[in-house]
């Protein structure tokens, strides 16, 4: 059966955000946990402040997505950028209640849901621009947390993309992996990704 681009749309965001979702974790796995808390420089963001952010991000965000203004009452922004007390597995626990709490709400959305009016901030939005606001949104945290995890790595980092001097072999590589004549094209989200339940 063919599928409405809006269910194309809502595959691709969710297939695109658990990219992002990966590189924050495959960075967590080669990090200990004095490494959430070091800061750049002056006026920077640990890795535990980011997580903190998006996490407090997501839940307001995304709770009650389509029927409640995506600025909860009860978060407290200003708090979301101190320094936590928590440790590396209660951050941790932090970023997968944000990103549940996301993932939970773009599955349960119907094409006929793109095009209904939200608001954030009291601001009205079609639900697909608040969606399209925060695929520009995590991606940017996911990058700053990518970054100081290599800074602190150092020549010990494992890198997340493909390596250097590699890109040829990779692209060959796709080459057949994505070959016409054995392949039929993109395929549905549930069958690239196994999604475990965010509930």
């Amino acid at each position: 059966m063919n599928k409405t681009i809006g269910e194309v749309y809502l595959d691709s965001a969710v297939k695109r955000l658990l990219t992002y979702k990966v590189l924050g974790d495959k960075t967590f796995e080669q990090l200990e946990e004095k490494d959430f808390y070091y800061t750049p420089g002056a006026g920077s963001n640990s890795i535990a402040v980011i997580i903190q952010h998006m996490s407090g991000n997501m839940m307001s965000r995304w709770t009650n997505f389509l029927t409640e203004d995506g600025e909860k009452e009860g978060r407290d922004r200003e708090k979301e950028f101190s320094a936590p007390s928590l440790s590396r597995d209660q951050l941790l626990e932090l970023w997968e209640k944000g990103w549940g709490c996301l993932l939970d709400a773009l599955l349960s959305l119907q094409d006929e849901d793109l095009m209904k009016t939200i608001h954030i901030r009291h601001e009205p939005l079609y639900a697909i621009d608040a969606i399209n606001r925060q695929l520009a949104h995590y991606p940017h945290h996911v990058g700053q947390i990518v970054y100081i995890g290599k800074m602190i790595r150092g020549k010990d980092w494992q890198s997340l993309s493909i390596p250097r001097g590699a890109s040829q072999h990779y692209n060959r590589g796709m080459e057949d992996k994505h070959d016409p004549a054995t392949n039929d094209g993109p395929a549905r989200l549930s069958a690239k990704l196994p999604l475990k339940s965010y509930s």
